[in-house]
Formats: C-alpha cells, structure tokens, sequence
C-alpha cells in the first residue's frame, strides 16, 4: 500500500531556536498591547523599537556572526564611541563631511577587523582576550580624540538626524484629532538591508556555511578542507565593520559625540545574539533570531517601564533572568543534539 503524507522534516537546532524566540516576542508583546495600555497598540511604539535600537541590531548581528564561529566580540561597544567621536570631531572641528566621516568610521572598522582578526586567527590568542584589549583601547582613543560631550552642528547631519521615512498607511490620532503617520529614520533602513545581506550570506553562501561548519567543529572544518584561520579572519573583520556601521548608525541617531555613547551596547548586542538563539558554543544561530531578540530585549524593556519599575535594576533583573531562561533552553536543545548523535 502506497504510503501517504509526507516525511517528517526534523527542526534544526537553528530554526527551533528562531521559532522559540519568534513565539516568544510575539506572546510578550501580545500581552503589552492586551493588559499595559493603548501605548502598545500604536504603530509608533512598535516602529520606535527598531528607531531606538537601530544601531543594536547591527551590533548584535555582529556579535552573532563572530559567536556562530565560537569566538566574541566585546570591542564593538567603546568601537561605537569612537566612530561617534571620531565623526563629531571631524564634521564639527575639522571642517569634514558626510562622505569624509563615513570612511573615517568605516575605516576604523577596517583597522580594528585587521588587528583583532590576525591576533585571533592567525596567532591563536583568546578572542575575550584580544577584544578586551581592543575595548580598552577604543575607550582611550575616543577619549584622546576628544574628552568632552558636545552636540554636532553640521547642517548635513542635522538633516540626516532628523529626516523621517512616513510610512502613510499607519499612525495614531493625537489628542487633537490630527493623524500622524508612523515614520522610521534612516538608520533602520541602514539596520535592514545589514539584516538581510547577512541572513543571505549565511543561508545560501558558501562563506556562511563555513562559518557555521568552523564554529561547528574545528577538527572537521579541516577535514573538508575549509581554511579555518582565514575563515575566522574574516568573521572579525566582518563583525569590526559591521560595528563601525552601527557606530555611524548610532551617531545619526544621536548626533553627538561623547566618551559615554554606547556604554554597555556589546553586554546587549551579546544578550540580544542569545535570546535571538545564538549558542556561545558556536555553530548555531540565525540573523533573523538575533533582530527578534533585539525586539524581546526593547519589549521587556518597555514593560519593565510601563509597570513603573523605572529604577535601573530591575531591567537588569528582568534581562537577567531572560538570558537565564534562553541559555537554559540553548542546554536543553544542546543535549537533543547530542542524543541524536548517539
């Protein structure tokens, strides 16, 4: 008898986790909009979401990368503060412009992928180790750069700080009566496009399939033939200027430069890349999982206020315990793994 159906289709370790931070983002935002108020049900607060955390999401899909290789990044942080001052100095100080501080970011990004990605790759040092050093040193450059916090005046970036993309079709009435449409800044777009380029290169390239087999297993990386040392070269140098982008992004959306922007953005991009399902162990994660945990992240954050729980540790709390509750269910997923290898 001719057997009917389909064959089941067994999840990957990825997709489970992608699936299980997508249930969980929609749930909690589900319950924001049901029982915290009409604040949630506006467009707006949705879409400022992605306008608060633009920059975070660049960020965290950098981490993600040099996480599903099994190494870290902890400089992409302080990196953010120097292409913030960097790009300050030079429109407000130096007379530059928009296409002088792009390349001044980017090739911070350039330089810092370079240094950091032959120290770990090529000469075998811990990469916790090299980007503490590379932390460090950020911070100190963007303080040599310039010590002081001071608004950019530059009429350029003044129009790009404030230019907004309406979106027609959604918005809220005011307590006038008038309709304001939703609206998404530039860097969200910048966020992505980063999004979705590296979602493709890591699905369907085969660039992004060493990087998964690296961060898989080293041993066996080698038996196939992969180059694993400038596989992982890459990957920092990859993560480096994706930071830099963030960096450029985070400066329009302040338009400023100071030694404290970004303060603690890569303990974020780091939570967001494990709640997003990112194993610190190396070999899974998903750029789509990684923007949904920079959502989950924003939406606890955002519940945590709206609760009146404004005082600054019990986000930490709350971030604490989801981070808890993820890296739980990366061992629970880890240990169906390793049954299945038996």
């Amino acid at each position: 008898m001719k057997q009917l159906g389909k064959k089941r289709v067994a999840l990957s370790d990825s997709n489970l986790l992608l699936l299980i931070t997508i249930s969980v983002f929609v749930v909690m935002y589900l319950v924001a909009v049901i029982f915290l108020g009409a604040g949630f049900r506006k467009p707006q607060q949705f879409l400022n979401m992605f306008n608060e955390n633009a920059a975070l999401i660049i960020l965290s899909c950098a981490l993600s990368l040099v996480m599903i290789t099994g190494g870290i990044d902890i400089s992409v942080g302080t990196m953010t503060a120097l292409v913030c001052m960097s790009c300050a100095v030079n429109l407000d100080m130096k007379g530059g412009n928009i296409f002088s501080a792009i390349m001044i970011a980017l090739m911070i990004g350039v330089l810092f992928g370079l240094v950091q990605g032959y120290l770990v790759a090529y000469l075998e040092i811990q990469p916790f180790i090299v980007t503490l050093a590379g932390m460090f040193f950020a911070k100190g450059m963007t303080t040599i750069v310039n010590a002081t916090q001071f608004n950019v005046t530059n009429p350029a970036l003044v129009a790009l700080k404030d230019t907004r993309i309406y979106i027609p079709f959604l918005g809220s009435y005011n307590k006038k009566g008038i309709f304001m449409p939703a609206y998404m800044e530039i860097g969200v777009i910048v966020a992505l496009v980063v999004v979705l380029v590296l979602f493709i290169v890591l699905r369907w390239t085969k660039l992004g399939r060493n990087f998964y087999a690296v961060g898989g297993n080293v041993q066996s990386a080698n038996m196939l033939g992969i180059n694993v040392k400038r596989t992982k070269f890459l990957a920092h140098i990859i993560c480096s200027v994706l930071a830099a982008i963030g960096g450029w992004v985070y400066f329009m959306h302040v338009g400023s430069g100071s030694p404290s922007h970004a303060s603690g953005a890569e303990m974020n991009a780091i939570a967001s890349s494990i709640i997003g399902g990112t194993m610190l162990t190396g070999g899974v994660g998903n750029i789509a999982g990684t923007l949904f945990g920079v959502l989950s992240l924003s939406t606890i954050k955002n519940i945590v206020t709206s609760l009146g729980l404004d005082d600054a540790w019990w986000t930490n709390i709350t971030v604490a315990a989801m981070i808890c509750i993820f890296l739980l269910v990366q061992s629970v997923v880890l240990s169906r793994k390793a049954k299945q290898k038996a």
